[in-house]
Order: structure tokens, then sequence, then C-alpha cells
């Protein structure tokens, strides 16, 4: 393969034309790697084990990829032709095994509507992404019970062994997205050179194959794109923060767990139209009212001395 310029490798053209309708020249296509999961803990205190890491690259052949796991098509941007499971060599997981990840290769049409998302792709911009699967089981990593039915929290420590959920069994993978802060800290495109060396590159004039005012305007682009995904980052957080809080605020029946899991896999608008709701929910369930209102009128002289 050839990732520094996106074009098909040897063999990758055949397993592409497993998914289009009839040959494409692999001139028209662009194709990248992208790691999508791995088997170590991540933000929402799970993991994959390695096992279902095998079985996940046999589900995500010929999925999509989408943006913010929004299941409109005109959102489809790209589709997985290839998958492998691969080792980082002397690097070990939270639980001291062989570290792993799954990796994918996928391509889309050089078409001009998506022009802007390969040079986003390229420059690091578009990086980040996560997963739609169903698993079968989801267990405490301390007592091996399945979630939710032991008293162990995930993020502490007993007797020094971090707990979380171990994902396994895995039934289906739904599609992949590219997000702005994914669930896997280390899931994203994986790039010719990252984006700290395409800042080293475009502070040299033409070093990019860019002229000097050229460089300069894409670098100050790149430096306010992370800026403000920076800014939008934090925003979700506390976005999804605030959902879970009015949720169990109005409905304390409600697992926390899963409330947190609905709230990391939605898109923004989403977030913005349950926070509203359960906004509304929680006021109904705790009504505002003013100290200094005046009490109720009763004709019960006795109504102080009640027990």
């Amino acid at each position: 393969m050839n990732e520094q310029s996106g074009a098909p490798g040897p063999g990758e053209l055949e397993k592409i034309h497993r998914y289009t309708r009839g040959a494409v020249d692999g001139k028209d296509l662009y194709t990248f790697s992208v790691v999508l999961c791995d088997n170590d803990v991540d933000r929402d205190g799970e993991r994959f084990s390695t096992a279902a890491l095998h079985e996940l690259a046999a589900l995500f052949l010929g999925k999509t990829g989408i943006s913010d796991h929004s299941m409109r098509s005109a959102d489809q941007m790209a589709r997985i032709f290839d998958t492998e499971v691969e080792a980082v060599p002397g690097r070990v997981n939270c639980e001291g095994e062989p570290y792993a990840r799954l990796r994918a290769r996928a391509y889309l049409p050089r078409i001009a509507k998506n022009e802007p998302l390969i040079a986003e792709i390229e420059a690091g911009i578009k990086k980040e992404v996560s997963v739609g699967c169903a698993v079968a089981r989801s267990v405490c990593s301390v007592c091996g019970k399945p979630q939710g039915e032991c008293t162990h929290r995930k993020g502490q420590r007993y007797n020094g062994k971090l707990c979380h959920v171990v994902l396994d069994g895995p039934e289906d993978a739904y599609e992949w997205s590219f997000v702005a802060v994914p669930a896997q800290r280390e899931a994203g495109v994986v790039k010719a050179w990252d984006a700290e060396e395409l800042k080293k590159r475009l502070q040299t004039p033409g070093g990019a194959a860019f002229s000097a005012g050229e460089a300069e305007g894409l670098r100050q682009t790149l430096e306010r794109l992370e800026r403000d995904a920076g800014y939008g980052r934090e925003y979700r957080a506390r976005l999804k923060g605030e959902v879970v809080r009015l949720a169990l605020l109005a409905q304390p029946e409600l697992p926390r767990a899963a409330l947190e899991r609905v709230a990391a896999a939605a898109a923004l608008e989403d977030l913005l139209e349950l926070e509203k709701a359960f906004r509304k929910a929680a006021g109904r369930a705790f009504p505002v009212r003013p100290q200094l209102a005046p009490e109720e009128k009763t004709e019960r002289p006795d109504r102080d001395y009640l027990i």
C-alpha cells in the first residue's frame, strides 16, 4: 500500500472490488488506515478483550464510515475493505497483557464532494474515530460478574487492580465514525506523518509544496481548528455530564452506567435535545418554589400543630 499518496496498494484493489458494483480504477480512489479500537481501557472505563478484537476484525469488513454516529446515508464517508489485529512490540495494556489493536483499511472515491474530507485526513484534522457495535458480554474486571451485578465501581482500584468493564463476544458491528472525542484514546487515522510533523513542514516555506503565504495560512488554520476542537471537546464533556445528571434527577431508577454509554455515543445535536427534555422532566419532578413565596392558605387553624 502507498499511504503517502493514498492510492490502493498491491492486491488492495481486488479487495475493494468486493464492495463496488464494477471495476474501479485505483487512481480514482483514496485509501487510508484507521485504528478502530484496542484492548486497553478507554475513557468510559471499558475495554475489548483481545479475542473480541479478532471477532470484530471480521465483523467490520465492509462497514461504512460516517460522521458522529449519524444514521443518515448522506453522512456516509468511506468503507472498510480490509482489517487486521496487530500487536505493538514491547507494549502492554492495563492488565499487563500484550497490547493489541484493530487496524482497518478504508477507501472513498476521489470526487469533488470528498476533496475537503481527503484534505482534512491528510492534514490530521479528521483523525479520531469511534465504533458502534454490540457485544454479548460486559463483565466486571475485578470479579467477572456481569456489569451491574456487583458492587465494584469503574475507575476504582481494588487490591491494586483497576476496575473496568471487559467487552466480549461481539455480535454485530454497525459502523465507525469520525468524532471529536473518541472513547478509545488511540482510535483514529494512521497517517504517513502526524500533525506535529505537518506543523514542522509548514514552518518551512515550500516544505510541503506550498508557497510561503499558503503555508502560513494553512498553519494558522490548523492551529485554529485544533483550538476549536479543544473547546468542542470540553463543551461536549460538560454537556454529557449534565445530561446524565438531569436524567438521574428525572428518573433515578435509570442505571448511571447505561446513561453514560448513551451520552458518550450520542451526536451533539442529540445531546442538546436530551438535555432539554431531561431538564423539563427534572423541573416537573422538583418544581422550583421561591423561599419567600406565601404559604398556602388553609382553613384549619391547628395546622401548625399537626404531627
